[in-house]
């Protein structure tokens, strides 16, 4: 994936190695929860936070500044490029605020913690990145460590962000309310996941373009984000996890459903077209 040289939009936060405060209830215990509902990939973390209510919301001590080194530039530029692409295909679109922390950080739904990997708040509007995640996801994961990959797990936060701007998410989040079993409450999770991924492959059409070819896929780049996508998939999280598969505790869709989403996205490069609701 080309990248370097892109534009950087400097609304990233750098928090690591910061004191991101300490945990005042639900322990180790509620993190583990967090762990396995959350499945590594950006659902709607607010829910689960707000569980964990006795968990400190502490600011960080220190000095808060933009990334520098080039970890951090990454995300800066692939950000910057979703933020670009967003912005032409929905009238209204405000950009999120992004922050990089290390372990655990004050947000605006509660306590976030790394091992609940990224996630989007729509409390505050801001999407939470601990960098180490990238490791874990192709040491751990078998996903793939390519740069697109990565950037397939950014792009995958924003569109949770598009979610909230256009009302997705709320809806979801009435009809979980409404929902007759935790099974059903989950089909709506899956859905939202995979118009996520949808989202993050119309980002991926678009990024060129956006960026004067900056910020542009390479030959294989989609292969690797089809790589990470079967590896993210609840099915295979499953099986390493529990060594067994069970459909009706899926939150984020099966491997092949993340794949053709995320294709399907890349293919169309239409919104339109990432109606998984229907």
């Amino acid at each position: 994936m080309r990248w370097k040289g892109g534009r950087r939009g400097g609304n990233v936060e750098d928090r690591r190695g910061m004191s991101g405060g300490k945990l005042a209830g639900g322990g180790i215990g509620f993190v583990l929860i967090a762990l396995v509902v959350s499945y590594f990939l950006g659902i709607d973390p607010q829910p689960l936070l707000e569980a964990g209510s006795g968990m400190s919301s502490q600011q960080q001590s220190g000095d808060v500044g933009t990334p520098e080194d080039e970890a951090g530039q990454f995300v800066d530029v692939v950000g910057t490029n979703v933020n670009d692409v967003w912005a032409g295909l929905y009238d209204g679109y405000r950009k999120p605020n992004v922050v990089i922390y290390t372990q655990g950080t004050g947000t605006g739904c509660g306590y976030g913690q790394a091992a609940m990997g990224p996630f989007y708040c729509p409390a505050d509007q801001t999407i939470y990145l601990d960098l180490s995640f990238w490791q874990q996801m192709e040491t751990q994961l078998g996903a793939s460590g390519a740069d697109f990959a990565r950037a397939y797990v950014i792009a995958h936060e924003f569109g949770h962000h598009v979610q909230t701007l256009t009302g997705a998410s709320q809806q979801v989040r009435q009809a979980q309310q409404r929902a007759k079993s935790q099974a059903e409450a989950n089909k709506y999770s899956v859905a939202l996941e995979l118009q996520a991924d949808c989202y993050a492959g119309v980002w991926a059409a678009h990024a060129a373009t956006a960026s004067n070819g900056r910020v542009a896929l390479e030959r294989g780049d989609m292969e690797e984000g089809l790589k990470t996508a079967n590896a993210i998939g609840d099915d295979m999280l499953q099986k390493r996890s529990q060594g067994r598969v069970t459909p009706e505790a899926f939150t984020h869709g099966s491997a092949e459903q993340r794949m053709e989403w995320l294709s399907r996205g890349y293919q169309t490069g239409d919104p339109r077209q990432c109606d998984t609701f229907n």
